[in-house]
């Protein structure tokens, strides 16, 4: 039986940012995290890949270069918790004793919700930027496209980063205007939610740069089936229920995305399968040793890594002071999150947000306007402070 006063399940963004926060705080803290992955991706660099900017490699480190120095790395999967034991065991059948918990695990891809998604992604024109295996393919896709009708989607679920589904598709029509394809081109984005975003401020500016692109958008339109061999897309009308079949010749499709099965059927889980936890402690409601931030906690904002840059100090606060014997910290998360909306290869909408969709921006400029700056903030600065702030514990 192994033991630790910290146990991070999750070496993800969440994981490696909040672990080597603790490390800062001090050295000497016995902490282990309990990860499988062999590699780690900076994910919101996706986007720029799909649009032919960056290389994928760009986006990768080994798992192994981010632990922080003193920390014990499982290698392994968490299997299941008993949080009345304080104890997790991994599916190699691995015991670990904990004092206090931190579950980060992210989120799972569920590919197979969608029928004909599984196995399929990477040919017959179905992109996706969220599988790091096939990104590439959505550039190969966009830059040989002749022509017809291009279909961008975001389905009925959370997801990681909820602005990836329409920055791809204003990539991509800056990419068909420049190959002179535009023209005979017809570009829809299909939303499963019931506008193009959720704070009324970029909404109002987005749907301006939808219409000054010509994009057709259809709201409440969930994809639920893609026939790759035939190119055809079916969508099912959410208030009424009827289905609508189209013919493609590309389609940047978003898989449903869930917790983890392993967090579902969980002690820890609501009853949607998320970490159940008080919005602004990120502190489990009903085991107060347990904390969990990230995509995979119930906490109510956008599920993005600008997110866990704030979160992660308040759980390192927290754990802090009751390491020392005290209660929770006074630090307390507001819900900010932020979502760098790419309108082209040289504009950029920095919508940031807290709950309730109130604004809640960095930068002394309205930030509903699209901006070079801004997107150059998201080419350079972002990917920068990821890999020597946040990995390092240091933001």
């Amino acid at each position: 039986m192994e033991f630790h006063e910290v146990l991070v399940v999750g070496g993800g963004t969440a994981g490696i940012t909040v672990a080597s926060r603790l490390k800062r705080i001090s050295e000497y803290i016995d902490l282990a995290i309990i990860d499988p992955a062999d590699n780690h991706y900076y994910q919101p660099l996706w986007t720029l890949v799909g649009g032919g900017v960056v290389d994928k490699e760009a986006s990768r480190r080994s798992e192994a270069s981010l632990i922080p120095k003193g920390v014990k790395w499982y290698k392994e999967s968490a299997e299941s918790f008993k949080p009345e034991e304080n104890r997790v065991t991994t599916s190699e059948g691995t015991e670990i004793m904990y004092k206090y918990l931190i579950v980060c695990p992210g989120l799972q891809l569920d590919w197979d919700e969608i029928e004909g998604l599984a196995g399929n992604v990477g040919k017959y024109g179905i992109c996706s930027n969220y599988s790091y295996e096939h990104v590439d393919y959505t550039w190969e896709t966009i830059r040989s496209f002749q022509g017809g009708r291009a279909i961008f989607t975001h389905p009925d679920s959370a997801i990681k980063c909820g602005g990836a589904p329409q920055k791809i598709m204003y990539l991509a029509d800056e990419a068909f205007r420049n190959q002179g394809v535009r023209n005979r081109t017809e570009i829809n984005f299909k939303s499963a939610n019931g506008s193009v975003f959720s704070v009324k401020k970029y909404a109002d500016a987005l749907d301006e740069v939808i219409s000054r692109k010509g994009i057709r958008a259809d709201y409440k339109k969930d994809l639920i089936k893609v026939d790759g061999p035939n190119k055809q897309a079916v969508f099912r009308d959410l208030d009424s229920g009827e289905e609508e079949t189209l013919d493609y010749d590309m389609i940047h499709a978003v898989p449903y995305m869930s917790a983890p099965d392993f967090i579902k059927r969980s002690p820890l889980a609501n009853s949607d399968g998320w970490v159940d936890v008080d919005p602004h402690t990120l502190q489990h409601n009903g085991y107060g040793n347990i904390f969990s931030l990230g995509d995979v906690s119930s906490a109510p904002t956008s599920k993005t890594g600008a997110a866990i840059r704030k979160q992660a100090p308040v759980v390192a606060s927290h754990i802090k002071s009751m390491l020392k014997g005290g209660a929770r910290s006074a630090r307390r998360y507001d819900g900010y999150t932020s979502c760098p909306l790419v309108t082209g290869y040289n504009s950029l909408i920095m919508a940031e947000f807290k709950y309730d969709n109130v604004p809640s921006e960095t930068f002394p400029v309205n930030q509903a306007k699209e901006r070079k700056s801004m997107y150059m903030v998201k080419k350079y600065g972002l990917p920068a402070m990821y890999w020597r702030g946040m990995m390092k514990g240091l933001m």
